[in-house]
């Protein structure tokens, strides 16, 4: 009788073992197909789109000074007006926002007309209204951004 137990003790823990070995041998393999299935690469933020010249107001920034001379409507009271072309430079009366308007000098460079304002450099660049980032200018094709959300056009 002790012989049967023990030998029904061997089958049912050799049973076990080939269970064991059957299950490692699944994890194995998938460790090893998961290892072979490359991984998504990570997601990466875009950066923040920059107003880019369209191609018609490249072509419109090497007219000169008398391309950009006349008023420009922006958004909430926001107005540009450009005079006074004088050897390269413009003269720029502007509302850039609801609190703040000033008088500028302008010089025309390839890019588009570079001022200073409260001791920043800035660039009034040729660009359409998708580019000012304005939702009311979008759509409209012959602009003026300054940077985004500043931006002037001409109805």
């Amino acid at each position: 009788m002790r012989g049967s137990i023990i030998v029904a003790a061997l089958i049912l823990s050799a049973c076990g073992a080939n269970e064991r070995r059957s299950e490692g041998a699944a994890t194995q393999a998938d460790i090893e197909n998961s290892a072979a299935t490359p991984l998504p690469a990570p997601r990466v933020p875009s950066p923040t789109p920059t107003p880019t010249p369209t191609p018609s107001a490249t072509a419109t920034a090497t007219l000169g000074a008398n391309h950009y001379l006349g008023r420009w409507i922006g958004v909430e009271g926001m107005v540009l007006n450009v005079s006074d072309p004088a050897q390269g430079e413009v003269k720029l009366d502007m509302q850039y926002d609801l609190d703040n308007k000033g008088q500028y000098t302008g010089t025309i460079t390839p890019e588009g007309i570079r001022f200073q304002r409260n001791g920043e450099t800035l660039l009034l660049r040729p660009s359409d209204g998708d580019a000012t980032g304005l939702k009311w200018l979008a759509g409209k094709k012959d602009c003026l951004t300054v940077k985004p959300s500043e931006g002037y056009c001409r109805d």
